[in-house]
């Protein structure tokens, strides 16, 4: 294992901000793992490192082929991460809307920049990522679709679901796109938790990206075949809104198969805990994705389900 540092900022007030990565096997740029960008991706940080912990013993083992390498980075938002904050602890950027960066611009633009000039010239990336709507998913893989990316390859993490989504104008300055652009066939992979750590979710992540990289013969590594992926496009979600506020009180998880129907939730009124609606599904599928908060909105999103797919 060879520890290097990417990017390095001198501080006035504390220690100077640095993202740190951690390389196994050879020399060649054949996977990059990318951590948290955001302040509150823990258990992402969580399984960069974990990843980390495996490689190492995996090289130690002597598994590595050929002269292929891996580099991991854990974190490249140490200050957010410190305080509890998601964007940037300063201006409430967003290190994963700058890329690919600018060297003279704000601050988060030149640590986009500054990462990115490092993390060029990959095969393949694999970002540990978070969705913009906060929740619980079943963990997945998410792919912004160009004319770079198609699905064969991505099929080999052994995931139970591969979501394609049409990028738009507000994805350009992501991570995701950008490595593309610049030739990296990328990955982001959702975790089901952001904010706080699920050891045995973590290992799901890291076994999937330990089993990409023995199928594409990078490492000599046995381990177990996981599922075969399930592939649609986001737009393909059926959406479950919340018809009043108030307290709300799911009754199924996610990855859990639904029917038309079946009761999905009850929303009480916060002060009198009356129901003021029963929350149900309108055709079957298998649950996505599930509101984590307590509070809910009137309209809100509070599930989103894969329709027309059993368990």
């Amino acid at each position: 294992m060879r520890e290097e540092i990417l990017f390095r900022m001198n501080s006035t007030y504390r220690e100077p901000f640095e993202i740190k990565s951690y390389h196994f096997g050879g020399t060649g740029k054949t996977v990059c793992v990318i951590g948290n960008l955001r302040g509150n991706e823990i258990q992402q940080m969580y399984t960069a490192a974990a990843l980390v912990k495996r490689l190492k013993r995996i090289e130690e083992q002597g598994f590595f082929r050929r002269n292929y390498g891996v580099t991991v980075v854990p974190t490249a938002n140490t200050y957010s991460v410190n305080i509890g904050k998601r964007f940037w602890a300063m201006d409430n950027s967003d290190i994963n809307r700058m890329f690919p960066g600018y060297n003279r611009g704000e601050t988060t633009q030149r640590i986009a920049a500054g990462l990115f000039e490092k993390i060029q010239g990959y095969k393949y990336g694999i970002h540990l990522s978070s969705c913009y709507i906060s929740g619980d998913y079943v963990t997945h893989l998410r792919i912004v679709k160009t004319p770079y990316q198609e699905a064969g390859e991505a099929q080999l993490f052994g995931l139970p679901f591969i979501v394609f989504r049409k990028p738009i104008p507000f994805d350009t300055t992501t991570l995701n796109f950008n490595w593309q652009v610049w030739d990296t066939k990328t990955f982001s992979l959702i975790s089901r938790y952001t904010d706080k750590v699920n050891v045995k979710d973590s290992e799901l992540e890291v076994a999937s990206i330990l089993r990409f990289l023995s199928r594409m013969g990078i490492i000599d590594y046995s381990i177990y075949g996981g599922f075969e992926s399930t592939i649609f496009y986001e737009e393909e979600l059926k959406t479950v809104r919340a018809e009043a506020p108030g307290i709300f009180l799911p009754k199924v998880d996610v990855f859990d198969e639904v029917l038309d129907g079946q009761e999905l939730a009850q929303i009480t009124d916060a002060q009198t805990g009356e129901v003021l609606s029963s929350v149900k599904a309108e055709e079957d599928g298998i649950l996505f994705y599930r509101k984590s908060e307590p509070l809910v909105m009137e309209h809100e999103e509070i599930f989103m389900i894969v329709p027309k797919l059993h368990r």
